[in-house]
């Protein structure tokens, strides 16, 4: 990883941007995801999937708070044993009591952006539980010892020789430049962890409330097998995944699969209603489904609730420049990068400070609303942040000591006149003094007029301030 994650955010950017190797890689790969993505909208009504799955996620965020008590009734009848969090905290202390109740010793997991989120892996480590992921991206950046840096396609940064590298390192296997090959050394390694893990974890795609069902997507066979090899499977799904009925999960996995990888449908749509029951011949002895907040009704409450209404498909990434250019890694620990990640990892946290710079890693081009599947209007939800990060005074400094100054100086005639003789004095360069300096590194000064504009206008004739003749 070139990209040090726990780096100040100005510091994450440019070592991405001097990673030639990560540019190349991101390029690629985005812009096969958009073609794939293209061509299977091509063969339907994409305005009346778009509008349909705007329609299903609108219905319900508006009637959550019922929705997520029939979720709970139906799981619970169908013998599920359903735990709600307020926060990460709360959830990591459910998963690990749950464990500790049934003596695991090893948990295998499906790819989970909100496992991520709450540090679900550094926590069952610490308690003496061996963690491993299933997915075949998540696998590699677990060995790599990396986060991931695409909701949908986590190890999306690197390069095939990478991948070979780290098996080599971390699995003793001769160099390949052969995808089938790694495939088939990753499948040989994850079948053992299978058939010894006391536990299962997922997260949650959709959560079917008419029938108390869990829903996951994937295009491999782990996520099945995570959900009913394990004698104990638990879930943890954010309070938002609810949905109302089977048809409206089924319409959002249509919208996601065609969206996030350009396939009609996923390979997997596995949907987990409950423990196995007498007569069975497999399925997990306890089913455990964690609800979760963590910063949701947060965000909710205020004016950013589109935001929920993502189904974590990544188109916004794909088309986003700015990730293009710097990768995921760039927006730091969280697990949501691109345009959806600047908005939701500043709400997700009580203190905004830390995540400040993410909504202004965005052009604000518009390409991130016009693919998604949901009409999310992410630049709006950007400009909006970025209003409040200046109004809860969360910039630096710095930035907000020269605003206040530029500010005040335009607001004031003598001081304006005085900066703008300045200006067309110095002429382009101005560009050359801080802080336009770095400003100008990659954008081309402007040229300032020869004469200003009240100067002209009193050369014609008129005095400042006087209007027009009727």
């Amino acid at each position: 990883m070139t990209v040090d994650v726990g780096a100040a955010y100005p510091t994450r950017v440019r070592q991405a941007l001097a990673d030639d190797a990560l540019r190349a890689a991101l390029d690629r790969a985005t812009e096969h995801l958009r073609g794939r993505r293209a061509q299977a909208l091509a063969g339907v009504d994409a305005t009346r999937l778009r509008d349909e799955a705007h329609a299903v996620r609108r219905y319900a965020i508006e009637h959550l708070p019922d929705l997520l008590e029939q979720l709970e009734g139906n799981l619970i009848a169908n013998g599920c044993q359903v735990h709600w969090a307020r926060d990460a905290a709360e959830a990591l202390g459910v998963v690990l009591e749950i464990a500790h109740q049934n003596h695991v010793k090893d948990v295998v997991k499906s790819k989970s952006m909100v496992t991520e989120e709450i540090g679900l892996n550094d926590a069952l480590q610490r308690s003496g539980i061996d963690v491993v992921e299933t997915d075949l991206g998540e696998f590699i950046i677990q060995l790599a010892g990396e986060p991931p840096s695409h909701i949908i396609t986590p190890v999306i940064h690197k390069r095939l020789e990478d991948i070979s590298e780290i098996f080599q390192t971390k699995l003793d296997t001769p160099p390949t430049d052969q995808p089938a090959e790694l495939c088939d050394t990753a499948r040989r390694a994850l079948r053992s962890e299978f058939l010894i893990a006391d536990m299962g974890i997922s997260g949650c795609n959709f959560a079917i409330a008419e029938t108390g069902t869990i829903c996951i997507v994937t295009n491999e066979g782990n996520g099945r097998m995570v959900t009913s090899l394990p004698r104990v499977y638990v879930a943890i799904a954010g309070i938002e995944k609810v949905v109302r009925s089977v048809e409206d999960a089924v319409l959002l996995w249509q919208a996601a699969s065609r969206n996030a990888t350009g396939q009609d449908v996923s390979v997997y749509f596995s949907m987990s209603s409950g423990p196995r029951r007498r007569g069975d011949s497999d399925g997990p002895d306890e089913m455990h489904v964690i609800l979760i907040d963590n910063g949701r009704s947060r965000i909710l409450e205020r004016r950013y609730g589109d935001a929920t209404l993502c189904i974590r498909c990544g188109a916004c990434i794909n088309i986003c420049p700015v990730y293009r250019e710097i990768g995921g890694h760039a927006y730091g620990r969280t697990p949501y990068s691109g345009p959806i990640g600047a908005v939701i990892t500043p709400l997700l946290e009580y203190d905004i400070r830390p995540a400040r710079d993410l909504p202004f890693a965005s052009s604000l081009c518009g390409a991130c609303r016009d693919v998604c599947p949901v009409k999310i209007d992410l630049p709006r939800l950007l400009l909006d942040l970025r209003s409040d990060i200046v109004e809860r005074r969360a910039a630096p400094i710095a930035e907000r000591v020269g605003m206040r100054v530029y500010s005040t100086a335009l607001r004031r005639p003598a001081p304006y006149r005085a900066l703008a003789r300045l200006a067309r004095r110095l002429g382009r360069l101005a560009a050359l003094l801080p802080p336009l300096k770095r400003w100008a590194r990659t954008r081309e000064p402007p040229r300032f007029a020869a004469k200003s504009f009240a100067t002209l206008w009193r050369e014609r004739g008129r005095r400042p301030g006087e209007g027009a003749a009727e």
